[in-house]
């Protein structure tokens, strides 16, 4: 007589442990160039696009030089740009990671408006 041996229960396969879900990335975020902001203008106003564009290029210019001049532009609603100065530092060239002086120097800052912060 044939003796009948107990089946070994299937072996289940080692679990994997669960993958991180990928962090989603923000979608690229779109730019609105000078050509689509004067028409933008030309459509809210009753200018025209020659006009929209002398308008907006003469208010570009005046914040570009009131900047050169150290000086701070707030546009309410948007925010303040501002002049900061930046202290001389060490920094590290990339590929020879070669030790580089870094001069000090001036950059434009930007202070997002409250109202336009809560808003986002």
């Amino acid at each position: 007589m044939a003796t009948k041996k107990a089946a070994k229960p299937a072996a289940k396969p080692a679990a994997k442990p669960a993958k991180k879900a990928a962090p989603v990335k923000p979608a690229a975020p779109q730019k609105v160039a000078k050509t689509q902001l004067i028409e933008l203008v030309a459509a809210k106003t009753n200018l025209n696009k020659k006009e929209s564009g002398e308008a907006i290029s003469a208010m570009l210019d005046s914040v570009i030089g009131a900047l050169k001049d150290g000086k701070s532009v707030g546009l309410p609603g948007l925010g303040t740009f501002s002049v900061a100065l930046t202290a001389e530092r060490q920094g590290v060239r990339p590929g020879t990671s070669d030790k580089i002086t870094i001069p000090a120097g001036k950059k434009v800052r930007f202070k997002v408006a409250s109202t336009l912060k809560g808003e986002l």
